[in-house]
């Protein structure tokens, strides 16, 4: 048989594609770019929640005092898990809830509202998320807490309204080794190598010693992920938030807080107290101190549901 004759019979060799060239520029990934929602917003409603008016341009200052007027005006609290409600992280939600009910969150809904109102104010964010360390025995957790680094005047700032064990009082510069007292409350953030090459640690003094908070990395998140993670703490049996009542808020230089009928105050000082309350107690602390007010049908559920948690 011929060299012909035997390619006729077993075909062709394929030829080899000739290599291509540069790849173009890859396009435009998310055909929706508005991932913070800032214009669902109603933020005169926002701002005169917060105790804030006036020219607002996107700097360091319109930040701090933005961050510093949310932290003491939105306490931090789990009532509608309590309640048996879900919890709702679109803007229009949030707005309603925290703003026109006057009542508070946990750190998705804290610091999706805070993302909110500062992307409509010109602010370019990006949403982060941590693993939460205070309270822990050294064991690795998963990232369930969120915050957010914000630009402002050049530079890279951390802003977080959502910590209810403490943290940021206000911005604080996104730089390795950067240490501040925010108004008494000392804190520190550190570049680290845990999980991987760059992972962040940032901790507080407590008057006695340095405590770890959170470690973060620099991955971005988007309200969607938020949603994901906020329904895994919602609906895990072994979830903190559904097995007790959290309340907290930070006013100045004292941080209250509330788990079921233990009210803790700690001030910048070291000094504090902690005492146990009756449980006809609760609702009204929760209205005097933390600023929430509930209908008669709502404290009647917080009363009978922290009753359970207590004898639990």
């Amino acid at each position: 048989m011929s060299t012909n004759e035997h390619s006729s019979v077993l075909g062709s060799e394929p030829v080899p594609a000739a290599p291509p060239g540069p790849a173009p520029a890859p396009e435009q990934v998310f055909t929706e770019r508005d991932f913070w929602h800032g214009g669902d917003l109603d933020l005169e409603a926002y701002l005169t929640r917060v105790g804030l008016s006036g020219d607002l341009p996107p700097t360091l200052d319109t930040l701090t005092a933005v961050h510093r007027a949310h932290l003491a005006a939105i306490p931090f609290e789990n009532l509608n898990l309590v309640l048996g409600r879900p919890v709702l992280l679109d803007v229009p939600a949030l707005t309603d809830k925290m703003v026109r009910q006057r009542r508070g969150g946990y750190c998705y809904e804290q610091n999706l509202l805070l993302a909110a109102a500062l992307d409509r104010l010109g602010f370019t964010l990006t949403a982060l998320s941590a693993r939460v360390l205070m309270g822990g025995d050294g064991r690795p957790r998963p990232s369930t807490h969120a915050l957010l680094r914000v630009e402002a005047d050049g530079e890279s700032w951390l802003a977080d309204v959502g910590f209810g064990g403490g943290g940021l009082v206000e911005p604080f510069l996104f730089a390795d080794g950067h240490q501040v007292s925010q108004g008494g409350w000392n804190l520190r953030l550190d570049r680290i190598s845990a999980v991987g090459d760059e992972d962040w640690l940032l901790r507080g003094f407590d008057g006695r010693r340095w405590q770890n908070l959170y470690s973060f990395t620099t991955a971005g998140n988007l309200a969607q992920d938020y949603g994901i993670f906020s329904h895994y703490l919602t609906t895990h049996p072994r979830s903190p938030f559904g097995n007790r009542l959290m309340v907290a808020r930070t006013v100045g230089g004292t941080r209250y807080a509330l788990t079921n009928t233990t009210l803790t105050v700690d001030r910048v000082d070291g000094t504090g107290e902690a005492r146990e309350l009756a449980l006809g107690e609760v609702v009204p602390v929760l209205r005097e101190v933390f600023g929430i007010g509930l209908d008669q049908e709502e404290q009647a559920v917080i009363e009978d549901r922290v009753k359970g948690f207590l004898v639990t």
